[in-house]
C-alpha cells in the first residue's frame, strides 16, 4: 500500500526502492512530500477497510460447485437452500 500511495501521487515514478526512494524513467529521484504521502496512505487504508465486508463474504460463501449443486436441488425439489445460504452470509457480514 505504501508504494501504491507514491505511484498514485507521482505518475512519473516508475520504480521505488525502499532505500534509494522513488525514481522516474531516467533514474532520477522523485522527491516525495511526506504530508501528501501520509494523506494518500490514509485514504488507501480507509478504502481497504471499507471493503472488509466483501473480503469476509468471499471467504464465507460456499464454493461455486456447492452453490451450483444447491441451485440444482432448489430447482428440482422446490427448496431454498441456495438463497438461504447466501442470505446467511450477507446477514453475517453486512455492508
Amino acid at each position: 500500500m505504501n508504494h501504491q500511495a507514491i505511484y498514485n501521487l507521482y505518475p512519473n515514478v516508475v520504480s521505488i526502492d525502499d532505500t534509494a526512494g522513488a525514481m522516474d524513467k531516467d533514474g532520477n529521484q522523485v522527491p516525495v512530500v511526506q504530508s501528501d504521502y501520509e494523506t494518500e496512505v490514509a485514504r488507501l487504508q480507509a478504502e481497504y477497510d471499507s471493503k472488509a465486508y466483501a473480503r469476509a463474504r468471499a471467504e464465507a460463501y460456499p464454493s461455486w460447485q456447492e452453490q451450483m449443486d444447491m441451485m440444482f436441488h432448489d430447482q428440482t425439489e422446490g427448496s431454498r437452500t441456495w438463497l438461504d445460504a447466501i442470505e446467511a452470509v450477507k446477514e453475517a457480514h453486512p455492508k
